[in-house]
């Protein structure tokens, strides 16, 4: 593995013990709550049957959340019945998904990236993440988008030459995919966790709370590799779940110009915003690396999993409503979903840049139109190392503190406002980013007041709200 160390630094009285203890709180929890337990085993037992109860609404209810319950209810169905109207395991959806795996492992692995040489402003090829608790920095093969234009381009002239596979072949296997899927998400999971016990990439990054359902599900590793460059959580991040969510759209598009000889502008409003974030994801890889994802939390169930399954089934949704029902949006309603979309991401990148270019030119840059301003920051790493950061108090990061999260779900709101309000369905996303991000943000919060003491606190008098000026 590629890795930058720094060595330990001890003090001069010898007081290691109380940087030990000062230092805990960087990254995720040693010790874990009541609450925080209570939440992990609730999680566990019952996200798989969220996805489930989703799926299963659309194939067998036409996307109603409530005709379920109710026919359970009122006795017209029973939990077996349910059950066994859904499509099984398949083979054949087992073959497909395995071959799918094994193709984003061989982009990952063997095509280095080239697109950065001939592609303006982007940035590819091997990058290095941040620093991590203990002080090491890793080094990474972004190849990302080069990855994804690769896999488009061959679905494409499936689509209008080879003919090898139907368009509508994720959507006619979508439910025995769905137990594919759980059995590559749990599978890693329990690998990473066996791996993090008995042969560790760094064992100085791991953390272990001596709770075994939090190690599980939140990780123990903070960078589980396999040889110099398989890094689990960069390539579950941004391979089979990412790489497949604007396939998976096409396949929705490609199902419903098959059921009703036409495509609603409604699913072309879904297929374009969410390619946008998807391609904005892939050309800002090597920005992603210093994101909360990478840099802060480790690689247990909640990656592993949620990337394999919930990513690819539930934020896709809107596609698949749409195909149940495709809804033909008003010219005025159309047009205020793609505003709201665009307005959103505008924030979103423009938040993102904001932060990357002082990070970059540390400081010595202009953001709207202005000498940026920040507080300084000092904080020691694991290894004793001393280190400083700057926090920036201008442009967006001067009117809340997480802006970017206020554009993103903007965007989010825009994918679930394409389908209409005839159904709640497509309204789950909005709701699970505005919980999600929220509560990123109080995590992440917390983790730099640990980090960084009163000089976070500084911070947070400078810039006093988190996601809506004056609200909150």
């Amino acid at each position: 593995m590629e890795t930058t160390r720094r060595r330990p630094q001890h003090s001069a009285n010898g007081k290691r013990s109380e940087q030990k203890e000062q230092l805990a709180q960087w990254g995720r929890a040693w010790e874990v709550d009541w609450f925080s337990l209570i939440s992990v085993i609730g999680l566990l037992c019952f996200a798989p049957f969220i996805v489930f109860y989703f799926v299963m609404a659309c194939d067998q209810y036409e996307c109603s959340i409530t005709q379920p319950v109710l026919d359970l209810y009122q006795g017209e169905a029973t939990l077996l019945s349910i059950w066994a109207r859904a499509p099984s395991f398949s083979w054949s959806a087992a073959k497909i998904y395995a071959i799918w795996v094994s193709f984003q492992v061989f982009l990952y692995m063997c095509f280095p990236d080239i697109t950065h040489k001939f592609i303006p402003g982007y940035v590819g090829g091997v990058q290095e993440g941040a620093r991590t608790p203990a002080g090491l920095i890793n080094k990474y093969e972004i190849n990302g988008l080069q990855c994804w234009l690769i896999t488009h381009a061959l679905w494409f002239a499936n689509a209008h030459y080879f003919h090898w596979f139907s368009p509508t072949i994720i959507f006619d296997n979508w439910i025995p995919l769905l137990w594919c899927t759980n059995i590559l998400g749990y599978a890693v999971s329990t690998f990473a966790f066996i791996k993090a016990h008995l042969f560790p990439t760094n064992a100085e990054d791991c953390k272990f709370t001596g709770n075994i359902f939090y190690n599980y599900m939140m990780g123990i590793e903070f960078n589980p590799r396999i040889g110099k460059w398989f890094d689990f959580k960069l390539f579950f991040n941004g391979r089979p779940g990412i790489v497949a969510w604007t396939l998976i759209n096409l396949s929705y598009m490609a199902k419903q110009q098959e059921l009703y000889g036409y495509i609603t502008n409604s699913m072309i409003l879904v297929n374009v915003l969410q390619a946008i974030y998807v391609l904005d994801f892939f050309w800002n890889e090597a920005w992603y690396l210093k994101t909360i994802d990478i840099c802060h939390d480790h690689f247990g169930w909640y990656l592993g999993w949620g990337d394999c399954v919930w990513l690819p089934y539930l934020y896709t949704l809107q596609g698949l409503y749409l195909v149940y029902h495709p809804v033909q949006l008003s010219d005025a309603h159309a047009l205020a979903v793609l505003l709201l979309g665009l307005v959103g991401y505008y924030i979103f990148r423009s938040t993102n840049h904001q932060k990357d270019l002082f990070r970059r030119t540390e400081g010595s840059c202009s953001i709207w139109g202005r000498k940026p301003t920040w507080i300084e920051c000092t904080y020691r790493s694991a290894d004793g190392g001393m280190h400083r950061s700057k926090l920036l108090t201008s442009g967006f990061w001067g009117v809340a503190r997480h802006f970017n999260y206020t554009g993103d779900l903007m965007g989010s709101l825009a994918y679930c406002a394409s389908c209409g309000f005839g159904h709640i369905l497509p309204y789950f996303y909005i709701v699970y980013m505005t919980i999600l991000l929220v509560h990123r943000c109080v995590r992440d919060e917390h983790r730099c007041s640990s980090k960084y003491g009163k000089d976070w606190k500084r911070y947070t008098d400078a810039v006093p709200s988190r996601l809506i000026p004056g609200v909150f």
